[in-house]
């Protein structure tokens, strides 16, 4: 078996604790010293969900050491939570914990609902750029962004849709 195999065959374990542990640790630790409570969801949130997986994966070792997929399948779920591209953690957060995990008083949020859409589908960079403005200006002030950005889009679909109409009637 040549090295290129020997890599192939331990790819999680040579980059499963880069991944599910050593960065993590450096962007809660980042997310510690920022200002920013967006950063602090996302890393707390990770850990909590890395802990459930761990408890899943020592509960169910038995079964799971029969699985030749799970150490990939748990590579490739902890990448998901942890990239900054997908924001995985806050995602499950925002759309599953909240949700359904009520502990204490519900949880009162200070966006609205249009900013929680707008703000899930950003960085977090972009998010955190976006609670500073939030802070500066107020959250109406966001609003009003959010409506600006959405009636350019309106109008740039019918624009688009204008330019299309005539295509259309010249073939038929």
């Amino acid at each position: 078996m040549g090295l290129l195999a020997k890599v192939a065959r331990h790819f999680d374990t040579l980059i499963g604790p880069a991944v599910m542990l050593l960065y993590p640790l450096y962007a809660s630790m980042r997310a510690i010293e920022s200002p920013s409570t967006l950063d602090d969801q996302q890393w707390l949130t990770y850990w909590v969900l890395y802990s459930f997986i761990t408890l899943f994966e020592l509960s169910f070792w038995s079964i799971l050491q029969w699985l030749p997929f799970w150490p990939y399948l748990k590579l490739l779920v902890c990448t998901w939570l942890v990239l900054p591209i997908f924001n995985g953690a806050a995602y499950i957060y925002e759309n599953i914990v909240r949700k359904y995990v009520k502990i204490g008083v519900a949880i009162d949020t200070k966006h609205f609902e249009g900013q929680k859409k707008v703000l899930q589908m950003m960085s977090l960079d972009a998010r955190k750029s976006v609670e500073e403005y939030i802070g500066k200006y107020g959250p109406e002030a966001f609003e009003r962004v959010i409506q600006a950005a959405e009636r350019e889009a309106r109008n740039k679909d019918l624009y688009r849709n204008q330019d299309i109409q005539p295509m259309i009637r010249s073939r038929t």
